[in-house]
């Protein structure tokens, strides 16, 4: 999640907190509703998990909420009113959405919440539309189970990358690191490791389209328990659009690792940060200088479930 899209939840308990302070200010005298307590509107019933958003940077009222067991819902007066988007579709689970940064009216989303609990919701593919999200078409890797990223190229509106971390209940499915040039005909699997292994996360050199850092990811739930990291987990880079890969090892765990967030810093793309789950010792933030080639731990903090969330972000100002 960008940070524009964490800033979006502490902007909104802000309000929230500033409206009440106010309200409970004014005394009782002046304001015949002061005696009224505040109590929920809603949801009424549990929510559950909000996944991504996505901001149209040209409308500041306008945007969209993913849900990871709910919808996919859009306002376009800053939260007053909501409209549910995905009725229709064969999912309702949904793990990403991202907005064309040369047309708001193009949007994406990755469907299948990209966590790994018990409680996660599978999803048929990845979904576009070119209307703002009143119609959607299906542009397939309907066996991908769980979409956990979408990038579009900022100059090229039809030349996407979806990474794909694979059915958790089974091995196989569409699995992987996938491309696609015209606007989701066709895709190219430009990144695979094994059937129990797909793509957690990756970052994209504003620079260079071609040099791509990915972080794989393996896992495998059964019932009783979850297969949690193993030897397909690691770091990847290309140089070369996905035509060839090396697994980056300098600096980095040796031992196997498991869920790893990847994040490059806006204001220094050369910086990248990286929050690893592995054993006690190893575990932790790691940074690169030079966009993922070497890396160095910066500190052992872990604070959450890697199964739930293992993302980091970055200040957009400060690396």
């Amino acid at each position: 999640m960008s940070m524009s899209k964490t800033i979006v939840s502490c902007g909104v308990a802000a309000a929230l907190l500033f409206s009440g302070g106010l309200f409970a200010a004014e005394s009782k005298s002046n304001n015949p509703l002061a005696s009224i307590p505040l109590r929920n509107m809603g949801p009424a019933a549990i929510s559950g998990r909000v996944s991504d958003f996505a901001f149209n940077p040209s409308s500041p009222n306008e945007f969209y909420v993913a849900t990871a067991s709910g919808n996919l819902w859009k306002t376009t007066n800053n939260m007053t009113t909501w409209h549910p988007l995905f009725e229709q579709q064969g999912s309702y689970a949904i793990g990403v959405i991202e907005m064309a940064p040369t047309n708001s009216d193009t949007l994406w989303v990755g469907s299948g919440e990209n966590n790994s609990q018990r409680s996660v919701a599978y999803g048929d593919g990845v979904y576009k539309s070119v209307d703002g999200g009143k119609t959607w078409s299906n542009m397939g890797l309907k066996n991908s189970g769980h979409i956990s990223q979408i990038w579009i190229n900022p100059k090229d509106e039809n030349h996407v990358l979806v990474a794909s971390q694979g059915p958790l209940w089974s091995n196989g499915g569409d699995r992987g690191l996938y491309k696609t040039t015209d606007g989701g005909e066709t895709w190219t699997l430009i990144l695979e490791i094994d059937k129990y292994t797909g793509i957690n996360e990756f970052v994209v050199d504003p620079n260079d389209f071609n040099t791509i850092v990915a972080t794989s990811y393996q896992r495998r739930r059964h019932v009783w328990t979850l297969i949690n990291g193993g030897p397909g987990s690691g770091i990847h880079k290309t140089t070369d659009g996905g035509a060839s890969w090396n697994e980056i090892t300098s600096g980095l765990p040796s031992d196997n690792m498991g869920r790893i967030g990847i994040a490059m810093a806006p204001s220094a793309p050369n910086m990248l940060y990286a929050i690893i789950e592995s054993n006690d010792k190893e575990k932790g933030v790691y940074r690169s200088l030079d966009f993922g080639q070497t890396w160095k731990k910066r500190s052992g903090h872990m604070t959450t479930s890697p199964q739930y969330y293992n993302e980091i972000v970055i200040d957009p100002h400060n690396p």
